[in-house]
């Protein structure tokens, strides 16, 4: 079994990644929700090319599972997002995804489904005012949007929570990770579909504008997916939720390295934050690790 702490760093990684892809493509004249069909429409194609012999057809349990888990965490998730980018602005949004962590560790021990110990809650505590000393340190002054907007903004933190938790609690027993990325994302993909068809048709035309960056696009969210479920399996949903802070931290590094943009120390120093938190948390879950008895010793293939 893949080490919980690899794929997060992993998953997380990829995740700063997407970031940079996203912007080229917004920069390119692509709609943002339209990248997000790109993403999940490319993660259900590459896996189940990929990986045909660890797919199956969802039954029973498992078409509820993907159903919510593609409504909530991968469809209403994104529309939330780029609906209340142009009306909160980045900075405000950016800073409701850095709460999904501390979201995530609320409804975790509200549930049942363990909560870290002393250095895991410190890690995320460091992490989340990395990540809040990046967003401050964009600048953005607008003024202050409606109270009615900004509470629709914390809908971002608690539905990326709420996702989170139920993929845990709800995982269909004997699942392969594989199979349920590509029905979730397959459900999300519809969904995105939809909307576009009730605004006038799917503007698929805008993807000739950069196709090299849609084709890079589909085989990253092909590596992303399969690491992410098996995080969900094997680490947990408060380990999964820091995913975005390993993604705040690599793409504020790779567009400084790969577009050329130029940040503010206090970026640096959120960076610098960030990593303190996640070496805080893989030290804690290396403890963990080594405390724990082995409960299945046979290697999973799928």
């Amino acid at each position: 079994m893949t080490s919980p702490i690899f794929l997060l760093l992993l998953v997380g990684g990829l995740g700063g990644v997407n970031f940079l892809l996203g912007k080229l493509a917004a920069e390119a004249g692509i709609a943002p929700v339209l990248w997000a069909l790109v993403i999940s429409a490319g993660a259900a194609a590459s896996i189940a090319a990929l990986r045909p012999r660890c797919l199956s057809l969802p039954r029973g349990h498992q078409i509820r599972y993907v159903a919510i888990s593609g409504l909530v965490s991968f469809a209403l998730a994104n529309i939330l997002v780029y609906e209340l980018i142009p009306r909160l602005g980045a900075g405000y949004v950016g800073l409701m995804f850095a709460l999904s962590p501390v979201a995530t560790l609320a409804l975790s021990v509200l549930a049942g489904t363990g909560r870290p110990g002393p250095l895991g809650l410190a890690g995320i505590a460091v992490a989340f005012a990395g990540a809040g000393a990046i967003v401050v340190s964009g600048g953005e002054t607008s003024a202050l949007p409606a109270l009615g907007l900004l509470l629709l903004g914390l809908a971002i933190p608690l539905v990326l929570a709420a996702g989170n938790v139920y993929r845990t609690l709800d995982w269909p027993e004997g699942a392969a990770p594989d199979s349920l990325a590509v029905w979730s994302h397959l459900v999300a993909a519809l969904v995105f579909i939809a909307v576009f068809a009730a605004r006038g048709g799917v503007p698929l035309g805008q993807l000739s504008l950069a196709p090299g960056l849609v084709a890079l696009q589909v085989a990253v969210a092909g590596l992303t997916f399969p690491a992410y479920f098996r995080l969900q399996r094997d680490g947990g949903p408060v380990l999964l939720s820091q995913i975005g802070y390993v993604s705040a931290a690599v793409g504020l590094v790779g567009a400084n390295l790969i577009l050329g943009e130029r940040y503010a120390p206090l970026a640096w120093a959120g960076a610098g934050a960030i990593a303190l938190g996640i070496a805080l948390t893989v030290t804690e879950r290396r403890r963990a690790d080594r405390a724990a008895e082995t409960l299945d010793a046979k290697p999973r293939a799928c």
